[in-house]
């Protein structure tokens, strides 16, 4: 049996018409794609200049100056074509295309003759390209550049950006490999690993598909090229320190893939390096490998994941630490890590449909990713902790990497462009298909064209989500399967077929209903929205004793904003009644839910200690979506676990 079962429709098949998220998408079209524009050209008032598109115009001779931004600054305008690529196939905009192709070819007069493109080496290391593949994320560079140019090849048949990134590609080809005389080296950033999976669909050419088989199979083998590479710089990094010995456990190298257990290191490079592993696996029938990812799956998110679809609980590495070790307030949580485990659960799903891994992603779309961004499309957060207060941020040194509001963008901003490439590309999420099935994997409201063997099913999709538990779609006619995913946080979930309810084949999460379909046929899928008190397992020390408040896929959260100081301090019962109101105050046909708690009373005297008395005041507590906390002033505090 092949490892790839189905293949996820493509984004031109797929148009988002949806209560909630077509207002991300217009978002991104109007605000976050022009502000991230302005934001590469150094062009927004009192925030870090990026230097981004600067850095290209002075490799091509165009200014003068040096480099400026981190060494892998080119990333982000690598994004911001892709996510205005997918933007394109949504609504063409000629003046976008034109801006686009106009960077393109600023990317191509500041390309090397022999192909090499990075600025951070053609402007500020000349003459040390490929010398700390560990540090200085050439192959990641590549890597974003490349998925660039192949959306922006599929979105408008232009292959030019294509054509500059091959080029680039090859010649690392010619350095890196198993053969003789090259470096037998691999990204110390992964990414280019999952790209290269995507230029060989583009181009047809295997050699990018094996490629890419030699980047995953060969990473943490011994002896250990990071160390290899290491001792031959005398130890230098690429800071200007001296490191005895390299860190492998950060980037996934420490041992083969295949050998690997749990999820360890920087967790955005776990996510891109699983992603494309899981991707190689699918492309390449390569069972073992995929075996390998489930692995390390089952460990990312049944013991290292937060309940907001969160990874990476420590700030030094951004990393995982150990199993079930999941503070709140101390989280790092990048938005980058999310997002990276949404393309993960994607690729997953292309070998396995199991709702382990919709589930996942479901809980990452309107969770722990889009908490990155304020709703202005402006402000941005790098890290998406769980618990916050003010105070304890600015003054104690450990928590500093944690805000109570957005900055208008960062040095590092990586996480702004991965979140609009990510919302633009929504619709290649939601459906997928093999010869005889149609699979919806997300309850979006969307109009599709779907292939099954040589039948094409359309399908026009009403969601109601993530505030009422229904979606219902309309579907044309032909002999086929159609499948849709039971939710995990769903304890009733019923099919209806012209109005009657229907019995269908539960496997691995998913109702499959297999029937001749008659053209305007009606199937809906209800599945009511309780909200539940969801509690950790006790492994997890850091939220013993206290629940997050949750309806459907959404997790909510307290503010001070609402709830006054302390949060800390109030108690729900385990029993509360809970009231749901519509509040569109934060974002169209938003609930927030209400309950009776009780709150600690605070002191009268300035004693420290005190007998224990217990003192508490009835109060109403108010609860928001997640994503959507940190969108208002006056806001010094945020919790999502609640002592219970």
């Amino acid at each position: 049996m092949s490892v790839k079962t189905n293949e996820f429709a493509a984004l031109k098949n797929v148009k988002v018409n949806d209560g909630f998220w077509s207002k991300y998408e217009s978002i991104a079209k109007d605000v976050i794609i022009p502000y991230q524009w302005d934001a590469l050209n150094d062009n927004v008032p009192d925030t870090e200049p990026s230097h981004a598109i600067k850095n290209f115009r002075i490799a091509a001779g165009e200014l003068e100056g040096e480099f400026g931004g981190f060494l892998f600054q080119d990333s982000d305008v690598a994004k911001w074509i892709e996510a205005v690529a997918y933007r394109l196939v949504i609504a063409p905009d000629e003046e976008l295309e034109k801006r686009v192709d106009e960077v393109i070819d600023l990317i191509g007069r500041a390309q090397r003759e022999d192909g090499y493109l990075d600025t951070y080496y053609l402007l500020k290391e000349k003459g040390k390209e490929f010398t700390n593949f560990l540090d200085c994320h050439e192959m990641y560079v590549a890597g974003h550049m490349a998925e660039g140019a192949v959306a922006y090849y599929e979105a408008t048949g232009k292959r030019k950006l294509l054509d500059i990134i091959c080029r680039f590609i090859d010649l690392i080809m010619e350095k890196v490999g198993n053969e003789e005389g090259k470096l037998r080296g691999y990204p110390g950033h992964p990414e280019l690993e999952l790209a290269l999976v995507r230029v060989y669909k583009a181009t047809g050419e295997k050699k990018y598909l094996d490629f890419c088989e030699y980047l995953v199979n060969e990473r943490g083998k011994e002896p250990n090229f990071f160390q290899q590479e290491l001792e031959a710089r005398d130890f230098r990094n690429a800071w200007g320190g001296k490191d005895k010995k390299a860190d492998t456990r950060y980037c996934q190298a420490h041992k083969p893939i295949r050998e690997q257990k749990e999820a360890v290191g920087h967790s955005v490079r776990a996510g891109y390096l699983y992603t494309g592993a899981a991707h190689l696996a699918a492309e390449s029938d390569d069972r073992g490998l995929f075996e390998a990812c489930e692995v390390l799956w089952d460990n990312a998110t049944k013991k290292q994941m937060y309940v907001t679809g969160g990874f990476g609980s420590t700030v030094y590495g951004e990393a995982f630490t150990f199993d079930y070790q999941l503070p709140n307030d101390l989280s790092y949580t990048e938005t980058c890590a999310a997002i990276s485990f949404a393309f993960f659960a994607q690729k997953m799903l292309m070998c396995d449909v199991d709702s382990k891994y919709s589930d996942v992603l479901e809980r990452i779309l309107y969770n722990g990713s889009i908490s990155g961004m304020a709703l202005d499309g402006k402000h941005f957060f790098y890290t998406n902790p769980l618990e916050v207060w003010d105070e304890q941020n600015k003054k104690a040194p450990a928590y500093r990497h944690n805000k109570v509001k957005r900055p208008g963008w960062f040095g590092c901003a990586c996480c702004p462009p991965n979140l609009a490439r990510m919302i633009t590309s929504l619709g290649n999420y939601i459906y997928s298909s093999d010869e005889n099935t149609v699979y919806t994997h997300l309850y979006i409201g969307s109009d599709a064209k779907v292939q099954v063997g040589e039948n094409t099913v359309i399908i026009k999709q009403k969601s109601l989500m993530p505030w009422e538990g229904k979606s219902e779609f309309t579907l044309s006619g032909g002999e086929y399967t159609f499948a849709v995913r039971v939710p995990g946080w769903a304890d009733k979930f019923t099919l209806k077929l012209n109005g009657e309810e229907v019995k269908a084949e539960i496997k691995k999460g998913y109702a499959y209903i297999t029937r001749s379909w008659t053209d305007g046929d009606v199937l809906s899928a209800e599945m009511p929205l309780e909200v539940k008190l969801i509690e950790a397992n006790p492994q997890v020390r850091a939220d013993a004793g206290k629940a997050a408040i949750c309806r459907g896929p959404v997790v909510y959260c307290l503010e001070s904003k609402d709830n006054g100081d302390r949060l800390s301090s109030i108690r729900i019962a385990e029993d509360a009644r809970f009231r749901c109101e519509k509040d569109e105050e934060l974002f169209p046909g938003s609930i927030s839910i209400f309950a009776k708690a009780l709150k600690k009373k605070a002191w009268d005297t300035g004693d420290l200690y005190r007998a224990f008395t217990a003192s508490y005041e009835e109060i109403e507590i108010k609860a928001i979506p997640y994503a959507f906390w940190g969108n208002r002033d006056d806001n010094r505090e945020m919790a999502v676990w609640v002592r219970v």
